[in-house]
Order: C-alpha cells, then sequence, then structure tokens
C-alpha cells in the first residue's frame, strides 16, 4: 500500500491509503473517495483545473506515478508547466519529466507522494 497525503494551504493534510498495484485508480478518484476537495472541472483531462504537484516523500526519487497521458501533455504544456524538450526527453526516458499532473489523469503506483492541490 501506498500513503498519500492530500496537502492544501487551506485545508488540513490528510493521509489516505491506496491499494497498490490497481493502476487504475486516479488521484481525483481517490480524493473523491475521501471527501478531499480537489476541484475539478471535466474530469477528463481536457481543462486543466485538477492540477496538482506530486512530490516522492523519498526526497532520493523522483516520484514514479504512471507516464502522462496525451492530454495531460497538451494541457500541460499549454499552461507553461512542460517544454517540449522536456516532451521530447519523455518520449526517450520513459519518465514523467514534471510534478505537475491533472489528477483526473494521474495514477499513482507503489509510493509514498504528497499531493498539492489549490483550493476555493
Amino acid at each position: 500500500m501506498a500513503l498519500i497525503t492530500f496537502s492544501s494551504h487551506m485545508h488540513k493534510d490528510k493521509t489516505v491509503y491506496a491499494v497498490a498495484g490497481s493502476h487504475r485508480q486516479t488521484v481525483l478518484e481517490l480524493a473523491k473517495e475521501h471527501h478531499i476537495p480537489i476541484d475539478f472541472g471535466c474530469g477528463d483531462g481536457e481543462c486543466g483545473t485538477c492540477l496538482v504537484k506530486v512530490s516522492s516523500v523519498d526526497a532520493k526519487r523522483s516520484p514514479m506515478g504512471a507516464p502522462l497521458t496525451d492530454h495531460e501533455v497538451g494541457v500541460l504544456k499549454e499552461m507553461g508547466h512542460i517544454t517540449q524538450a522536456q516532451i521530447d526527453q519523455m518520449r526517450v526516458d520513459d519518465l514523467c519529466p514534471t510534478q505537475w499532473r491533472l489528477a483526473c489523469q494521474v495514477v499513482l503506483r507503489d509510493e509514498d507522494v504528497l499531493i498539492e492541490y489549490p483550493s476555493k
């Protein structure tokens, strides 16, 4: 099981367990399940409303969440959170080049992470 800590300046931090190996549940679905108020619009990776910052709890490693989806790449590039050079390198390395993710798209793996989200 992975420990996922959700953090916002407007709400008390909340740590939940995520079942390792599901490889299907998104951060947004996990947040909804545990009544964590991550803002979202479409839920399909088109609008960017559910932008979150994903950091590994272990400072020695970067998050290993599932690779960026095509929707994420487009929205993050449009929002200025990823460059074309990072996208090209990601295609070669198969590693996520940015901590910025869309909660409706990112699927976490068996790792402890901090999810920072803005809230209204």
